[in-house]
């Protein structure tokens, strides 16, 4: 899942740390996707810091469920397939390309539905201490932290999830995504492509989308 879908289970939660735990495997893969960290049993004499450990762990979870879900594996499989002929001759591999583009969908729905806000999200990570951050990042195993904290100071001064609410710009986003993997992913002919694919897809899962959201949330609750 993306990172308003992740925020979307603990939207209620006044623990700005949990919160930043949450989507920080994320984080980190975006700012270095060399760095491999495996904090999920370490304990720390500091509340704040396990907060992000727990965080963490709660993205786990979440990705196991989601990943292992009927609703991911369908309608990942049905927007590779409808996604095949829009980016004929790209570089880019269909399968992610229908992973991605289903978890964009999804926090596209969140938000324009309000089931969770922008505001909300980045309200948590402005109230996390760069100290705090820090000292998870180094307790985890993270030699220098300077790559990071200069990609998350960006990543909330950008706002850039802004975007995630505005249908048309799904694909924007999708290539966005795609070109930390690959040079040059998309012509403009393949983003206008992708775009009706995806605009269309949205609405066929208007009415629905919540299931997922619900499967995930019944089984934490299990838990």
């Amino acid at each position: 899942m993306n990172f308003l879908s992740h925020f979307y289970f603990d939207r209620e939660s006044d623990n700005c740390y949990h919160i930043l735990g949450t989507i920080l495997p994320d984080l980190l893969k975006n700012a270095d996707k060399t760095v491999v960290l495996h904090p999920e049993k370490l304990h720390h004499s500091d509340n704040a810091v396990n907060s992000i450990i727990a965080g963490w762990n709660k993205h786990l979870e979440v990705d196991r469920y989601f990943h292992s879900d009927e609703f991911f594996l369908h309608h990942s499989h049905q927007l590779k397939k409808l996604l095949l002929p829009a980016i004929e001759g790209s570089p880019v591999k269909p399968f992610f390309l229908g992973h991605i583009a289903l978890e964009l969908i999804l926090d596209n729905l969140l938000l324009t539905t309000q089931k969770i806000t922008v505001d909300g999200f980045y309200d948590h990570l402005d109230g996390c201490r760069l100290p705090i951050i820090d000292e998870f990042l180094t307790f985890a195993g993270l030699k220098d932290t300077s790559v990071f904290n200069k990609f998350y100071a960006e990543f909330k001064k950008s706002r850039y999830l802004y975007t995630y609410s505005k249908t048309e710009q799904i694909a924007y986003a999708l290539k966005r995504i795609c070109m930390r993997v690959w040079n040059n992913p998309f012509t403009p002919e393949h983003e206008a492509a992708i775009n009706t694919v995806l605009v269309s897809y949205r609405e066929s899962l208007l009415d629905n989308f919540m299931s997922v959201f619900d499967g995930i949330e019944s089984k934490l609750t299990i838990d």
